[in-house]
């Protein structure tokens, strides 16, 4: 478990997934902040007694968005600590299993490792209708923590928020970037420092992206953690996140670089239509070709069964049998 800044403690999921320990100046008191992947629970819940005490329960959930990283142990931790789950109103119909989010582009360039693996990633939805409540959307005022804000920042998700704490200028950007390169498997492994986009399969709108990264550099933070990458104390994270608001392109091509899809409060509005997929289009030819190696081993296999219940091998000492017409041949 890493130290973003006092108050609030990082622990890193299988070394690729970060949620967030926040306390609300309270003693004994805090917030969760995101809660990673599905069969997460057990794992934070043994950090949280650990950090604070043993049978320690948050104020509340507070889920930056819904993708399956960050919201995938969110009911077994809500029923393990009867505790309410907050999120932006517009991540609202992929919490209550109402909509998916828009599917992922493996095709967006520099997508790297992580585009090849979206290809193969499910729908994503969950049902946290008995737990899910609403931010208030006239207050950025985030309940239980009045130290902070949060900022809508869109792009990667609908209702994506950050978390910043402006009397030490500490941020926590969930997906709106990483703190390492999301793109390479070895750098999230191991957790290299580098401020980038993160999970470009993902983005549904690169205008969007580009403007939150912006948003979030402009509050010049000293202290950063994200979903995804070691955290960053120090004022050298604030100038590596000016340095990728200022430098910022749209990928060259991809699903969503030329039209984005569009959300609303129901869900998917528009999707553009989806790019070919030359390695998809290679790995259906190759699933074809299994099954029909399958299909062709099947055949034999009932072939060779049929033929030796016609023609049974006699047990030990038997005589062999023949049927009549053979013995007439």
């Amino acid at each position: 478990m890493q130290q973003v800044a006092p108050g609030v403690h990082q622990l890193s999921i299988q070394r690729f997934v970060n949620v967030y320990f926040v306390e609300t100046g309270r003693p004994g008191e805090w917030v969760l902040v995101d809660t990673g992947l599905p069969g997460s629970a057990q794992a934070i819940v043994a950090a949280a007694d650990e950090l604070f005490y043993p049978g320690s329960h948050p104020e509340a959930i507070i889920l930056t968005h819904g993708h399956l990283d960050h919201a995938g142990s969110a009911q077994a931790l809500a029923e393990h600590w009867k505790v309410p789950v907050l999120a932006h109103e517009l991540e609202m119909p992929f919490l209550t299993a109402r909509a998916v989010y828009p599917p992922a582009d493996p095709t967006v360039a520099g997508g790297g490792s992580l585009a090849f693996a979206a290809r193969f990633f499910p729908p994503q939805s969950f049902q946290l209708s008995d737990y899910v409540q609403q931010l208030p959307a006239n207050d950025i005022d985030p309940p239980f923590l009045p130290d902070w804000q949060w900022h809508h920042v869109p792009g990667h998700a609908p209702g994506q928020i950050a978390l910043f704490r402006e009397k030490d200028r500490t941020l926590l950007g969930a997906d709106a970037f990483a703190t390492c390169n999301h793109e390479s498997v070895p750098a999230v492994l191991l957790q290299l420092e580098d401020i980038s986009i993160a999970g470009a399969p993902f983005n549904y709108d690169w205008q969007q992206v580009g403007d939150s990264i912006r948003q979030l550099a402009d509050l010049h933070p000293e202290a950063i953690g994200c979903g995804h990458g070691p955290a960053m104390p120090g004022p050298g994270a604030g100038a590596g996140l000016r340095r990728l608001a200022d430098e910022f392109q749209v990928p060259a091509h991809g699903r969503y670089v030329q039209h984005p899809a569009r959300l609303d409060a129901n869900g998917i509005a528009y999707l553009p239509p989806a790019p070919h997929d030359p390695i998809r289009a290679k790995f259906g030819l190759a699933a074809a070709a299994v099954g029909a190696l399958v299909g062709a081993a099947w055949l034999v296999k009932s072939y060779k069964a049929k033929k030796q219940s016609e023609y049974p091998r006699p047990k030990s000492g038997e005589p062999k049998r023949f049927r009549t017409e053979e013995v007439a041949r």
